[in-house]
């Protein structure tokens, strides 16, 4: 894998954010978003920005595109290639412990993504054995519940643990249905997380008033 796109906002960055881009985007895609929330100069963060690879993308008639997994259908476990699903968060748990390693620990890291990134993103934090300082997870899914209740709610050496939750969704989002967003975030609930969960009158996409909240949610993050 390239290496990252990386912003830091100040000097010696009290806490990363490593976000995860969706499907057939890069990891420039969300770069533009670090200056729209305007974190405060007392709380400088490293942003890590990495690129999936590319791969063959099954649903898109084979096209090689950047992509964290394939994705077989658009129904049940077909969103999700199980293979390619756990070598991207094992992906993504090098970029944790690349952060430890330069003095970040993982209470003060949030891990983010969009549409695919963020099932990613959710399928390593709620797997990952310390508390994060959140999971911020837009327009995206709870990939493979089957293993999530086997391998965290029926795990008893998984307790539930601090990591703030926060998901949102776009009321008219076509490719991932504003329903599927609501029963991940109940699945996920069943875990013992507390969900902050907003919807925005949106397509699958961004909008300026989910950023306010992006910023609300990584101060409260940080302010311990």
């Amino acid at each position: 894998m390239s290496d990252p796109v990386i912003i830091e906002t100040g000097a010696e960055p009290l806490g990363s954010v490593i976000w995860l881009h969706g499907l057939g985007a890069d990891g420039h895609d969300f770069e533009p978003i670090v200056p729209e929330l305007s974190l405060p100069a007392d709380l400088p963060l490293r942003f890590v920005f990495p690129h999936a690879p590319t791969r063959p993308v099954t649903v898109n008639g084979g096209m090689i595109m950047r992509a964290w997994y394939d994705i077989l259908s658009f129904d049940g476990d077909g969103r999700s290639d199980e293979t390619g699903l756990r070598a991207s968060a094992g992906v993504l748990e090098s970029l944790i412990a690349g952060e430890t390693e330069r003095g970040v620990p993982a209470s003060r890291i949030v891990l983010a993504g969009f549409s695919q990134g963020g099932a990613v993103a959710l399928h390593t934090g709620l797997r990952y054995g310390d508390p994060l300082a959140g999971l911020l997870l837009l327009s995206t899914y709870l990939p493979l519940p089957g293993a999530f209740a086997l391998e965290v709610i029926d795990n008893p050496a998984k307790q539930p643990v601090s990591t703030p939750v926060f998901m949102a969704h776009g009321s008219f989002d076509p490719v991932l249905p504003l329903e599927l967003g609501r029963e991940s975030k109940a699945l996920i609930e069943t875990a013992g997380y507390a969900v902050e969960w907003h919807e925005y009158p949106m397509a699958h996409q961004v909008c300026a008033p989910e950023i306010a909240d992006i910023r609300e949610f990584l101060l409260a993050a940080y302010s311990s």
